[in-house]
């Protein structure tokens, strides 16, 4: 009997095949981290640059950016209690 996780992950890469990588922003990933100017300190001693150092937003979160290899965002953050009870939150 073949092995059918072998066989589906090889129809599966016949099947999708592309020309091009898909154009735009890439993809955006967020972490939170309670810790966040520690640990963007921590990535910059370690030389990992961002495009942006961590900043208060208008949602009420804490941000960092930068970007992998490939172009995608990485986004750490720190919202607190914000993240899932903002204060403009309809109850």
């Amino acid at each position: 009997m073949p092995d059918l996780y072998a066989l589906t992950v090889t129809l599966l890469f016949q099947i999708h095949q592309v020309e091009k990588l898909p154009s735009g922003d890439g993809i955006w990933i967020y972490f939170e981290c309670d810790d966040l100017d520690g640990q963007v300190r921590n990535l910059v001693a370690n030389g990992i640059e961002f495009e942006e150092l961590p900043t208060d937003q208008s949602w009420l979160w804490r941000e960092a950016r930068l970007k992998d290899p490939d172009n995608n965002q990485l986004i750490l953050f720190y919202a607190g209690v914000n993240r899932k009870n903002p204060p403009w939150r309809i109850n």
